[in-house]
């Protein structure tokens, strides 16, 4: 394979000149210090809830001794306490490893991805399959890029899809480091991608399963302004990749030379097991509900495949497997750390009250003040809360009467909900999803927040817009 000078240009001169980073851990951890101060310096408070849902209406503010005393306390808390109390360091710290148990099966399932692609790298196929992509379409970045964007979108914004486009990532950042590109426009190619799809959502299960029926509306109705933002948002992310890898220095009219030759026929069955293995996946999640168990043991299963098929001995397999865990090593450590500000909050029982919080500010102001008000609380709750599914359950009964009660109607408060977490989750620190492809693609979220943030600015400018045609047109 001959590549144009343009493409090879070191990223220095792309403008991705290398900075000292602060390692993505430190990031967190600052983060889970910040939550411990919260449990001081904001009452404490819950909501009665039925199931998941809170109740509306239903917040209470709790008893609580704030003196500082209780940060050096090791006594064990009780559920029998009748005042609550912040959070200790003791119990601070704790809450790491015990985010990383609340999260093992998670941890465990991406390493295991990291092993299986070590294993296909070892394998070649990967770095085959890409000669022959990149051979096919010339490598013409501004022809491929769209139409991977559009498919990738379309599995998250009609099936919800999120992480299991973690398979995806190596590919893209392998394809893309082929061209003389930096790594992270092979991330962004996939996290731009699926956030797009969340955004739209326009029968996203995981979104609209607990959002919709919770304000009282049909779930998937309202498909209109769905699909207007899916397809707005979709243009904007596949105009921002495009500048970028132009900026990068790459030139779709350069002749590119790329090998052309047919696959080796052992290259040709992994690749074709990769695929089936995907869609099989894909199948499997949702008919049979298989949760991180169960994927763990698939993506073991499909690396032994893999090495048999490759011809690799199980010794030389085994070392890929490991070194391919050891590159994604770090997401577990960041897991661990986001899941422990939601234990921690919760401990301190802060959470509910910041939802209350927000939830006042967004009443009695009209309806498209209000509606404004739904979007900005849904950005500041992700981070708090950066489960889709969980923040719907917990926002919903509450913002739902309050938009009412302001002239907004369930589906505008739906479709708040959605751009706002949609919007937050393409940079959040604490979203698991986000930090696993980060460290997929071992890109540093320092580095990926100053990549994304023009991008997060324009989105919230489209969001905006949209959110208040939906109020103006009764949507």
């Amino acid at each position: 394979m001959t590549l144009p000078h343009a493409s090879t240009a070191p990223a220095e001169q792309a403008g991705f000149r290398p900075m000292k980073q602060l390692n993505p851990a430190l990031i967190l951890l600052s983060i889970v210090l910040l939550a411990l101060v919260f449990t001081y310096v904001v009452d404490s408070g819950q909501f009665q809830r039925k199931d998941i849902a809170v109740i509306p209406g239903s917040y209470q503010t709790l008893e609580k001794d704030h003196s500082l005393t209780q940060l050096f306390s090791i006594e064990p808390r009780k559920a029998t306490d009748g005042v609550a109390r912040p959070v200790s360091l003791v119990e601070a710290f704790m809450a790491i490893p015990q985010g990383i148990e609340k999260r093992a099966g998670l941890i465990f399932m991406v390493l295991f991805i990291g092993g299986m692609f070590g294993v296909l790298n070892k394998a070649g196929a990967i770095d085959a399959g890409l000669e022959r992509v990149l051979g096919l379409t010339r490598g013409n970045l501004y022809v491929l890029v769209p139409c991977l964007m559009l498919v990738f979108s379309a599995g998250s914004t009609f099936m919800g899809l999120a992480k299991e486009f973690i398979l995806i990532v190596p590919l893209m950042v392998a394809m893309t480091t082929r061209l003389g590109l930096p790594n992270i426009v092979g991330l962004a190619i996939v996290v731009i991608s699926v956030k797009i799809g969340y955004l739209g959502s326009i029968t996203n299960p995981v979104a609209l399963a607990v959002a919709q029926p919770l304000v009282g509306v049909p779930m998937f109705s309202g498909l209109s302004m769905r699909v207007i933002a899916y397809l707005t948002f979709l243009v904007a992310g596949i105009a921002f990749m495009l500048v970028t890898i132009r900026r990068c220095g790459f030139d779709a009219s350069a002749g590119f030379t790329f090998a052309s030759a047919p696959l080796a026929p052992r290259h040709r069955a992994n690749l074709l097991l990769l695929a089936l293995g995907v869609g099989f996946l894909v199948y499997a999640s949702n008919r049979w509900g298989w949760k991180y168990p169960e994927l763990s043991a698939y993506y073991l299963a499909l690396s032994m495949v893999f090495a048999v098929v490759a011809g690799i001995g199980a010794s030389e397999a085994a070392g890929a497997f490991v070194d391919g865990m050891k590159k994604v090593l770090m997401a577990g450590v960041l897991i661990g750390l986001a899941t422990a500000v939601e234990i921690i909050l919760s401990t301190g029982q802060v959470l509910d009250t910041i939802v209350n919080n927000l939830a006042n500010l967004v009443a009695d102001h009209g309806p498209l003040v209000s509606a404004y008000g739904m979007f900005f609380a849904q950005l500041s709750l992700d981070v708090v809360i950066p489960s889709t599914s969980g923040q719907a359950a917990v926002t919903m009964p509450i913002f739902g009467p309050l938009g009412q009660l302001s002239g907004v109607s369930p589906q505008t408060t739906v479709y708040a909900f959605l751009l706002g977490n949609g919007l937050t989750n393409l940079i959040t620190p604490t979203s698991s999803g986000l930090l696993i492809l980060l460290a997929t693609a071992q890109v540093g979220w320092g580095q990926w927040a100053r990549f994304i943030w023009p991008l997060c600015l324009v989105f919230a400018a489209i969001a905006l817009s949209l959110l208040s045609i939906a109020v103006l047109t009764g949507y």
